[in-house]
Parts: C-alpha cells; sequence; structure tokens
C-alpha cells in the first residue's frame, strides 16, 4: 500500500497535545457543557439520566463529537441553571456548522457492509514503533515522524475507538491506530489467504466512518485520511485474496476519502490499483484512465508520472499497442531520472523502490507485447527489466511481490522459446501451497500455463506436466 504524503506538519502534529482541544463551534459547546456540569456536582451519567440520554452520549457532547438539540440545550440550561450560555454558545455552533461543507453522502457508507467473520484478538507482534514504516505514515506527522505507543497500549487504545463512539480521537489513539494498521499489514504480508488482518482493518474502517458525518472540522482531515488509507489497504487484502469487485469498491472510497483529507500519494495508490484491476478485466481502455487519473492526483511530481506512464504502458501493452507502449516506457524511465523536490518526497518510496516498480511494470508491458507479437526479442528486453526488479527488491522482502517477478521471469523465457528454463524457473512457485499464492500471482501463471498447454506437443512430456501442475496450482 502507498501510504500519504504530508510535507506541512498540522499544528497538532508539533506539539502532540489532544487533537479533540480548541474553541469554537461544538468544542467549545462540549467543553463549556463539561464546566457546567462539574459545577453542579453532576456525573455524565447522572445528567444522561436526568435528560434522557446515556452517558456515552454526554460524552460525545462534552468532546464535541456529537451535535446538540435546541430542546435538548434549554433543558440543558435549565438543569444546570446556566443563564442561557449554553443556548448562546448552541448558537455560535451552528452557525459555525453552516459555514463547514458538508461530508458528501457517499463518503459516510462503508465500502462493504460488515462481515460475518469474527475479527478476533488484535497481536500486537509487528506493531511498529515509529512512522513512516514501509508503506506507512502517520496522519497526522506525515513525512516528518513521529514515535508510537507501545504495542500493548496501542492496542488498549485501538479497542477503545473501536468499541466507545464517545471515546476521545487524540493523537495517542491516532497513533495507535496507525500502529494497528502497520501490524495487520505485515500479517497480511506474510499469509495472504488469512481473512483476519482484513477483518480487522474493515471494523476499524467502518468506526472511523461513524465519526465522520458529525466530526469537529479540525478532526476531518484526520478521519478521512485515516479513512482513505484503512480503505486502500482493505482494498489491496481483497485484490490479493482473489475479490476483485469488493476491491474495487474499496479502492474507489479511498480515493474519495484521500481527496477529502488532501492525501495525493493515498490517491495515487488507489488509482493505480484500480488500473491494475483493469488489466485483470481485460479492459485496457478503462486501465489507462486510470493510469492518466494518476498524474491529476499528484500533479507536478516526477514519482507520480512515472507511475502513471508505466500504467498507461501496461494498457497499451495489452491493447496491442508497440508504439504507443515504448513511448510510455521511455517517458516513465525519463521521470526517473529527474530530481524530485526533497519536501514533496514520499520516504517510503525511494528511488529504488520506484525503479522496482517500473522495472516490474515494464517487464509486463513488454512481455504482453511479445505475447501478441511473438517477437523474441520484446521477450529478452521483458526478462532483463525482471531481473532488474527482482534484483532491486531485495532478499526476502515482499514475498508476493518476488512470486509475481519469477513467473514474469518464467513466461519470458517462454515467449524466448525457451520452455525448459521456464519450468526450471517455476519450481518453487511449484512448491508453494495454491491457497498461499496471492490472486494476482495466480493470474499471472493462468497465460503462462496456456502457453506451456499450446506448445507441449512439440516441447515433451516435462512441460506438459509442469502444464498440469500449474492447473491445481491456480
Amino acid at each position: 500500500m502507498l501510504g500519504a504524503i504530508d510535507p506541512v506538519a498540522t499544528p497538532d502534529s508539533s506539539s502532540g497535545l489532544d487533537i479533540a482541544t480548541g474553541s469554537g463551534g461544538w468544542q467549545e459547546f462540549g467543553a463549556l457543557l463539561r464546566h457546567w456540569r462539574r459545577h453542579a456536582g453532576w456525573t455524565q451519567a447522572q445528567l444522561g439520566a436526568a435528560v434522557g440520554y446515556d452517558h456515552t452520549a454526554v460524552s460525545r457532547l462534552e468532546h464535541g463529537a456529537r451535535r446538540a438539540t435546541p430542546r435538548l440545550v434549554r433543558r440543558l440550561d435549565e438543569l444546570l441553571s446556566t443563564s442561557g450560555e449554553l443556548t448562546r454558545c448552541y448558537g455560535r455552533a451552528e452557525t459555525a456548522e453552516a459555514d463547514r461543507p458538508a461530508v458528501p453522502a457517499h463518503l459516510l457508507r462503508p465500502p462493504l457492509p460488515p462481515g460475518d467473520s469474527a475479527t478476533g484478538p488484535v497481536a500486537a507482534d509487528h506493531c511498529p514503533t515509529r512512522l513512516p514504516h514501509h508503506d506507512l505514515q502517520c496522519p497526522l506527522h506525515g513525512a516528518a515522524g513521529c514515535q508510537l505507543p507501545p504495542p500493548a497500549t496501542a492496542l488498549a487504545l485501538h479497542a477503545a475507538f473501536c468499541d466507545n463512539p464517545a471515546a476521545p480521537l487524540d493523537t495517542d489513539t491516532v497513533h495507535a491506530l496507525a500502529a494497528v494498521l502497520g501490524a495487520q499489514l505485515h500479517s497480511a504480508e506474510r499469509a495472504m489467504g488469512e481473512r483476519g488482518p482484513g477483518a480487522v482493518i474493515e471494523a476499524t474502517l467502518r468506526a472511523v466512518i461513524a465519526r465522520l458525518a458529525d466530526a469537529p472540522t479540525r478532526h476531518r482531515r484526520v478521519l478521512a485520511r485515516l479513512a482513505a488509507e484503512h480503505a486502500h489497504a482493505a482494498g489491496s487484502l481483497r485484490l490479493h485474496g482473489g475479490r476483485p469487485a469488493t476491491a474495487m469498491a474499496c479502492f474507489d472510497r479511498a480515493v474519495g476519502w484521500a481527496v477529502l483529507a488532501g492525501d495525493p500519494a493515498t490517491q495515487v495508490a488507489a488509482l493505480s490499483d484500480m488500473a491494475v484491476l483493469g488489466l485483470l478485466d481485460d479492459d485496457p481502455c478503462s486501465s489507462r484512465a486510470y493510469a492518466r487519473e494518476i498524474r491529476h492526483a499528484a500533479p507536478g511530481h516526477h514519482w507520480s508520472g512515472a507511475l502513471s506512464q508505466i500504467g498507461e504502458a501496461r494498457a497499451t501493452a495489452l491493447a496491442g499497442d508497440v508504439r504507443a507502449t515504448v513511448r510510455h516506457l521511455g517517458r516513465a524511465r525519463l521521470h526517473l531520472d529527474q530530481p524530485e523536490d526533497a519536501s514533496y518526497l514520499v520516504p517510503w518510496l525511494t528511488p529504488a523502490a520506484l525503479r522496482m516498480r517500473i522495472e516490474s511494470g515494464s517487464a509486463a508491458a513488454l512481455r504482453d507485447l511479445a505475447v501478441a507479437s511473438n517477437d523474441p526479442r520484446l521477450a529478452r528486453r521483458a526478462l532483463v527489466a525482471a531481473h532488474t526488479a527482482l534484483d532491486l527488491l531485495g532478499t526476502g522482502e515482499l514475498p508476493a511481490a518476488r512470486a509475481m517477478l519469477t513467473a514474469r521471469i518464467a513466461d519470458c523465457h517462454l515467449c524466448q522459446d525457451d520452455p525448459y528454463t521456464a519450468v526450471a524457473t517455476l519450481t518453487p512457485l511449484l512448491d508453494t501451497p495454491p491457497a498461499a499464492l496471492p490472486a494476482l500471482v495466480r493470474h499471472e501463471l493462468r497465460g503462462l500455463r496456456a502457453r506451456l498447454a499450446a506448445g507441449a506437443p512439440r516441447w515433451g512430456h516435462a512441460v506438459a506436466e509442469t502444464a498440469a501442475r500449474l492447473d491445481a496450482a491456480i
């Protein structure tokens, strides 16, 4: 998953203060209500019982996370003997609310309904202690980096946020949500077939969205950014699990929340994955359109330009347009050679990581052209790009990407009429349990299996046997 770019830290991010504090609007009303309740010697439970509310509703009012009604405000003024001060503050809050644009209705609904699978306990293993961490950045501090709570504290704050709508949204809670997301993504990376990490991420996403409708203005950007990152993560796991339709729903909503949060890199991440889904649907036109949108999401940056061009190259290759594909590949590489404004760099998208993505995409595009044109020269160029990407990946990193590149290398050998090297290259994947292969890798292997089966009569028994084993794997 791509993280979020944030070259300028928010005012809260440098101080580490409770992001729910401050004056104005419903936060001012909540602080005033808390003052008068305490002045009268009432507990939240006692005041809630007196007005017919649960104590959690009173807590949400005091945190500025819930709007009051005129009738409730008049009753509170009477009970707490405020001489109408709450009513006057309510009027100021309503005026401030009128000046705040409403969140679009579709962004107040989860992309997926609650599932039947229980989320289960969240393991403390692999909770990051600092951000940025791999593909994840802090919704508050962005690229500046920050210290996260200890794993046990992060899990407790995450549980409180998901279980109690009145729990405060403070800096520690935001950090805890990011830490748990990082831990879930790490678990999913090691076992793509498991549903647990995705269930936790989707449950957290629903808790974030539930707060977005009535959130104070200063909370909206943080909540929208959390929603965008969780929706993109949920979509990525569903895509790797072979559920492209629900993945598309998550990616589409992630783009909307990322726009609301002013988070261009998560927009780019989701659009890149939407372009991949277009390829899986054998729809190069829509794939290319999503790739073009990447440039609009983060205009003027070489990293987004490179990703946009490689997306277009893959789409035009699928359509069999050699000239356009070569042109887009050249433009992608030109972007790689240009210096980037340091204040807008995505820290986890290092030059090596970006080059790895471009080389991997180049290998796929050139391989598709080699298949369409039966041109071994294109297959040789694809093979060089795939090996370069694998070298940049690093030993032991991203097993799903390593499996994808291994399948791609085998296919490049096959396109050069070298089936025996292709079979030898495939051996590690053939020994992998089918459930452990992500859907994108299985999709890559389907085309390879078809080409092996077609050539088996002239290539011999070993190739036919490998094609049969691939049938069982995919």
